[in-house]
């Protein structure tokens, strides 16, 4: 067995899935880990949510590409309260934004008065594995540290994200060719409660959309 000890952001992926994937903060390394079976170090597994960044140690055969790592120590550093919206009408600033044949990801700042506290980030589909967005973001496939590390034209870092796909999970069809990502320092508490009060994905709640990717 060998260990991996350092920094991952945490991606909780569905509720039918009974694992957790860690993304290495450092290098673009993706571990899935049991999400149970830990004795005392459950309850602090229990508690993890999307967009906690983690110091942990982990167990595992990196030859066993299929069997999930195991967590043997974790301390919870910081959290981006990340919330979630499905079959949503984007909202004005992305659809205004969106430049049609895009191929790389648009980013528009938003502000509070005259100081920029968060961005609105359009992610083209074309790239996405099935031109899924938000089945993406859950199982840590869409690289996002350096935007939670750095807010593109704030340069804070992000206290919030809302993650927003124009289409439902397991749609064969997409209405739009993005997906939408809003960030929000923590100055932009009060720009975040707007969006996620019009998106009903309110802070502090769960609300990765209900999906089994192994039922379809």
């Amino acid at each position: 067995m060998a260990e991996r000890s350092g920094t991952f952001r945490v991606y909780r992926v569905f509720e039918s899935v009974p694992h957790y994937n860690l993304q290495s903060t450092d290098a673009p390394t993706l571990y899935t880990v049991y999400q149970s079976g830990y004795g005392g170090l459950q309850p602090s597994v229990d508690e993890l949510r999307t967009g906690d960044r983690i110091e942990a140690t982990l167990e595992g055969d990196p030859a066993a590409e299929s069997e999930p790592w195991r967590l043997t120590a974790l301390e919870r550093l910081d959290r981006v309260d990340a919330g979630f919206a499905v079959g949503v009408t984007p909202p004005d600033v992305a659809r205004e934004a969106w430049e049609p044949g895009a191929t790389e990801p648009i980013s528009v700042t938003m502000t509070a008065g005259d100081d920029p506290v968060g961005v609105c980030c359009l992610q083209p589909r074309e790239p996405l594995p099935e031109g899924a967005f938000v089945p993406n973001v859950l199982t840590g496939l869409l690289p996002l540290e350096d935007l939670f590390e750095s807010i593109p034209g704030v340069g804070d870092p992000a206290a919030e994200a809302v993650f927003l796909d124009p289409d439902e999970l397991g749609a064969s069809t997409h209405t739009e060719p993005y997906g939408v990502l809003l960030l929000f320092s923590a100055a932009g508490r009060e720009l975040a409660d707007r969006f996620r009060a019009e998106y009903d994905c309110p802070r502090g709640t769960d609300t990765r959309p209900s999906f089994d990717p192994y039922g379809i």
